[in-house]
């Protein structure tokens, strides 16, 4: 099992507007495609920042389903309509994560 710990970093005020947009979109969509998205955070402490976790069978896998959604009409619809006054997404990003071997 493959895991990724994903972080995005909202543009100034479009924290919320970013995080409904995951919850209403973007997880139906990795739903759909398969995509496993394991648990959300967001954090006082960082508070432009919103998190999740996704685990995936193998690298190929992830890579293909990344490529799907990327490329998946819905969402490029739903993005396009969101970002009407500008993007929400500042910067992301991913790091994927190995079991300890213990």
């Amino acid at each position: 099992m493959i895991h990724e710990f994903k972080t995005y970093r909202a543009t100034p005020g479009n924290h919320q507007a970013l995080v409904d947009r995951f919850q209403k979109v973007t997880l139906p969509i990795c739903d759909r495609l398969g995509i496993k998205v394991l648990h959300c955070w967001t954090s006082a402490d960082e508070p432009d920042a919103f998190f999740y976790l996704t685990g995936f069978e193998s690298k190929q896998a992830c890579k293909d389903a990344w490529a799907a959604f990327v490329a998946d009409a819905e969402w490029k619809a739903a993005k396009a309509a969101s970002e009407v006054n500008g993007p929400l997404l500042a910067s992301q990003t991913t790091i994927y994560l190995d079991p300890a071997p213990f």
